[in-house]
């Protein structure tokens, strides 16, 4: 798989943002999708993952629907908070 490098993808970006604000809390795919503005979470949360990032996923089910739970717990060593410009 070929990954965006955090320092140039403001999706990526976004995505993390996200996550840092509830660090060490779970968050929902769909809170990630509307406060990030993305899609395809998995593989924004596999991205991450390659840029470092340590991202744990839950599944939780409710009334016969599975939901996806996602926890920041480690940062990347390189991110600095720095949204890129492009």
């Amino acid at each position: 798989m070929h990954h965006a490098r955090l320092s140039e993808s403001l999706r990526l970006q976004r995505a993390l943002r996200v996550l840092e604000e509830r660090f060490g809390q779970w968050v929902t795919t769909r809170t990630l999708v509307r406060k990030a503005n993305i899609c395809a979470v998995n593989s924004v949360v596999a991205e991450l993952r390659e840029n470092g990032c340590r991202i744990e996923c839950e599944q939780r089910s409710k009334d016969g629907q599975r939901r996806f739970f996602y926890r920041l717990t480690k940062t990347p060593e390189e991110w600095n908070g720095t949204v890129s410009k492009d």
